[in-house]
């Protein structure tokens, strides 16, 4: 839990963001999902109206960190001005983490059947709501 919810908070805190809070409810929520996704570690979205961040990884070694870190990749892909991102690139997982209205989060981590890993973070409010930006 501490793991997760640090790595976005320190992402936050380098734009002035307030600190996410750890939701049980949404910590459950993305259990379950990452349990849908166990049998293929396949990147499908669960269709709720929380925000949601996935992350694949080969093999089970990986961090709650890594998972984070590769959603903050995505900040040198997002034009804060035209509030978009650079054409053919994704950046909707870090403006998620960021957006400045979600102050809830909750997150998981499985190790397929594959022996892969797939990591879930959903946050409440959702973020990327069309028109916005995220802070």
């Amino acid at each position: 839990m501490m793991q997760f919810l640090s790595a976005h908070n320190i992402v936050r805190a380098r734009l002035g963001l307030p600190p996410l809070k750890w939701s049980k409810k949404l910590a459950s929520f993305a259990s379950w999902w990452a349990g849908q996704r166990r049998r293929d570690c396949s990147l499908v979205h669960s269709g709720s109206d929380y925000g949601e961040n996935l992350f694949w990884g080969s093999g089970k070694d990986w961090k709650p960190s890594d998972a984070v870190a590769t959603w903050a990749e995505e900040r040198s892909y997002y034009d804060h001005k035209s509030n978009r991102c650079v054409k053919n690139r994704e950046c909707l997982h870090y403006t998620q983490m960021v957006w400045k209205e979600s102050l809830k989060v909750g997150c998981a981590q499985t190790v397929c059947e594959n022996a892969n890993t797939i990591i879930s973070c959903n946050y409440y409010p959702h973020g990327n709501v069309i028109g916005q930006k995220p802070f």
